[in-house]
């Protein structure tokens, strides 16, 4: 019976006039024309093929290179790993079902979409609240001298996938419901539904899972800019000194704005639809939060990870011709020589000490490197 819960209300119908028993697992809605599904399907597997290709580039080049396997870069592949995981299920099954223009795969593999995108989507949503505490962390330092150490993001990764867990699994065992949108070819929260249950039910994801991430990113993204800003005002030097700041007031704002404009829209529907379940809206008009949510997982990769000077040259160099990687070792070849013969006109150092000087400058770049997030 529960497959047919989601008539009960009218939440489906597109108005009063509609069929009275359409039903979207079987045939397409009839105010919906055929190219507009197809437009659909042409935009999930450019959105679906984009974001694949990125996550999967991600994940891949961080098991490749050591150096990136850091506890400061394992949120990100969290996210990553988050983001794919949205466009194999849910866009690869939105693809397949504007295809045919109706969910033909049956009620059950709409509540498995259902749950996997909201569940990996939450993931992704947390993922990034995470990774703006963790540059708080690491840049404000309010906890003195601790530093951010594998178990640490580890807990903050098991945190993200328990948290996501406990507040997507609800709609399959009897709190609200995940059905059908609108138009008919995805899967997602029973925002429409005028019951008490699913109300409490939406109003409490919608605040745990959108507004407290949101207002961690923003504290969290809003202290690091005043950090940044105190410290140059101290230096005093309008050069140098200003132009760290500038770079990561350009990088915080861009990050927030891109978090709105993706899922901002879809906050918005949700709470709206949720208040006036009865309210009229045009199925291609209530469709399109849901589509332009979904396109986060192609912007999250571009902002988060090859805006990374680090991740940035790791990926040129997986994937340009290995002269680029012969050219890099003479370079670094050529600097060690040029510190070897300073030390041997100074102070005549021993090789090994030669060496350990190398190792050491490398190292306190790539410290450099973290803790700002050079962009």
């Amino acid at each position: 019976m529960d497959a047919f819960r989601v008539f009960e209300n009218g939440s489906l119908l597109p108005s009063y006039s509609a069929p009275a028993r359409w039903d979207p697992f079987h045939r397409p809605l009839d105010s919906i024309q055929p190219w507009q599904f197809r437009l659909l399907a042409a935009v999930m597997l450019l959105v679906t093929s984009l974001s694949l290709a990125e996550n999967l580039a991600v994940i891949l080049v961080t098991f490749k290179f050591k150096q990136l396997r850091q506890p400061i870069n394992y949120i990100i592949v969290n996210l990553s790993v988050a983001d794919f995981l949205v466009s194999l299920t849910g866009g690869t099954i939105s693809f397949l079902t504007n295809l045919k223009g109706y969910f033909f795969m049956g009620y059950w593999a709409c509540v498995l979409e259902g749950f996997a995108v909201t569940f990996f989507g939450i993931v992704a949503l947390w993922s990034l609240a995470l990774l703006a505490f963790e540059r708080y962390i690491v840049i404000c330092r309010p906890l003195r001298n601790a530093r951010l150490r594998g178990k640490h993001a580890a807990l903050g990764i098991v945190f993200v996938w328990s948290f996501s867990f406990i507040w997507t699994i609800p709609p399959t065992t009897g709190w609200s419901s995940y059905t059908t949108s609108k138009i008919g070819t995805t899967c997602e929260p029973n925002w429409y539904s005028g019951a008490y249950a699913d109300h409490t039910y939406i109003i409490t994801f919608f605040t745990t899972c959108f507004i407290v991430p949101l207002l961690v990113i923003l504290v969290s993204y809003g202290k690091l800019v005043w950090k940044l800003k105190k410290v140059s005002d101290a230096q005093g030097r309008l050069g140098a000194a200003r132009r760290p700041e500038r770079q990561v007031t350009r990088m915080v704002v861009f990050m927030i704005v891109a978090f709105l404009i993706c899922w901002m829209p879809y906050a918005t529907f949700s709470i709206l639809v949720t208040a006036y379940p009865s309210i009229e809206l045009d199925p291609c008009v209530a469709a399109i939060p849901a589509f332009f949510s979904k396109t986060a997982t192609v912007y999250n990769p571009v902002i988060y990870v090859f805006m990374n000077k680090q991740f940035r040259q790791c990926l040129i160099q997986m994937f340009s011709c290995s002269a680029i990687g012969t050219a890099e070792s003479n370079m670094k070849l050529t600097s060690e020589r040029a510190v070897l013969m300073q030390g041997r006109r100074g102070s005549k150092r021993t090789p090994m000490a030669v060496h350990s000087t190398v190792l050491k400058r490398k190292t306190g770049d790539e410290h450099r490197a973290d803790d700002l997030w050079l962009f």
